[in-house]
């Protein structure tokens, strides 16, 4: 079957690790029915793991899913990247899909480093739920949302969870702009040169002693965002 590739473990978004089985059976305890299940894993992908834009993860040991859930923390390309790993663990079809968006509230040091607002290649899951694809966004986690006046996504199975266009004050929150389709697995090379493309000299910084290093909930709540 077509959706067979998307059941299978690949080197990023490795399945059958044991913690990946072991997160994922505790997630879903209880839970037999699989859009109910595909929701379990969201909320204890998107809360139990801590947004971090600053460690995003450069090479295929940093990026997987298994490094990032033995991290707590992640951004959204390896959030989403465990989102799939444990769906996949769960029996529930997933990929990875990609958009460049344009995110008005990130935090003055991030737009600082990064030279811009746009995030290039944004990550998110698409999950095969009840015989259609549907979208799920687990970057942000609760608390980061109430700190910072967003809306957190919420999602049922049935309807796509995508980044909201305003926040709760009505400000411009994210844009998506250009779409770059889905993925069976990380594409980690491709991605990396795009953002050494549109971020020069970042990818160094945070592969270098030290690294970047930074608190976006804080830094978010204290920009007034």
């Amino acid at each position: 079957m077509e959706q067979d590739i998307y059941l299978q473990p690949t080197p990023a978004i490795d399945s059958d690790h044991p913690a990946i089985v072991q997160f994922t059976l505790a997630s879903i305890e209880g839970v037999s029915d699989p859009r109910e299940q595909a929701v379990a894993l969201y909320y204890a992908v998107r809360d139990g793991v801590r947004y971090d834009p600053y460690r995003i993860g450069t090479t295929l040991a940093s990026a997987c899913a298994s490094a990032t859930l033995a991290n707590g923390h992640g951004y959204c390309v390896t959030k989403a990247v465990l989102l799939a790993a444990v769906a996949r663990a769960a029996g529930i079809p997933a990929r990875l899909g990609f958009a460049d968006v344009r995110n008005h509230l990130t935090s003055d040091k991030l737009r600082a480093i990064m030279g811009t607002d746009l995030f290039a290649w944004h990550g998110y899951v698409e999950m095969m739920v009840e015989g259609s694809w549907v979208k799920a966004t687990p970057a942000f986690n609760r608390s980061l949302c109430e700190k910072t006046g967003v809306n957190p996504l919420e999602f049922d199975g049935r309807h796509d969870s995508v980044f909201h266009e305003f926040d709760r004050r009505g400000h411009r929150h994210m844009e998506y702009v250009t779409e770059h389709g889905h993925y069976p697995d990380l594409p980690l090379q491709l991605m990396l040169e795009q953002y050494q493309r549109h971020y020069p000299g970042m990818i160094q910084a945070m592969e270098s002693a030290g690294g970047v290093m930074g608190d976006f909930e804080a830094e978010a709540r204290a920009d007034g965002n």
